[in-house]
């Protein structure tokens, strides 16, 4: 059984965010099934998965007035270079590092979607984000100023987000 299952505990209701976490998770679940012959090919396809997945979440912060050096991005960027440096481990024939990454990296995910994402995904409905298109529905629900923290309570983007209609 996988560490990480699909639940409606890490739906966000923005579709296009949930479709590629509805992917992750099921990359991971492949990752913690392989047989050692496998394991470095599953890792690498969930690193290339994560790699898009993240980069598409940046675009949309950075389209709706985050900065490129919030905490959301930045956390990122450290979980791609943690999973990089366990595929070069691997490739180095230390296959473990990868199976206790992925246990790791499934706790690390729900934290993350129930926290930072769900915040983003509140802030880009409130604004009326189109993720296909990019446009903006309600440009007046976007803050004045960059968000530079972590898009979520601690920076009052939340609370910005709660106020305007959608």
């Amino acid at each position: 059984m996988a560490v990480l299952e699909w639940s409606g505990a890490l739906a966000l209701e923005l579709p296009a965010m949930d479709e590629v976490h509805q992917e992750f998770v099921l990359l991971l679940a492949e990752v913690e099934a392989a047989d050692d012959a496998q394991l470095c090919a599953r890792w690498d396809e969930l690193i290339a998965h994560t790699q898009v997945h993240f980069d598409q979440e940046d675009r949309w912060m950075q389209s709706t007035r985050f900065t490129s050096t919030n905490c959301h991005s930045l956390q990122h960027k450290v979980v791609m270079q943690v999973m990089r440096e366990g595929a070069a481990k691997a490739v180095a024939g230390d296959l473990a590092v990868i199976r206790s990454m992925a246990g790791e990296l499934a706790a690390w995910f729900v934290h993350h979607a129930q926290t930072m994402d769900a915040a983003l995904a509140l802030h880009l409905r409130s604004a009326g984000f189109d993720p296909a298109t990019g446009s903006l529905a309600h440009p007046e629900a976007l803050p004045e100023q960059p968000i530079t923290g972590c898009g979520g309570a601690c920076d009052g983007s939340a609370d910005r987000a709660r106020a305007v209609p959608a």
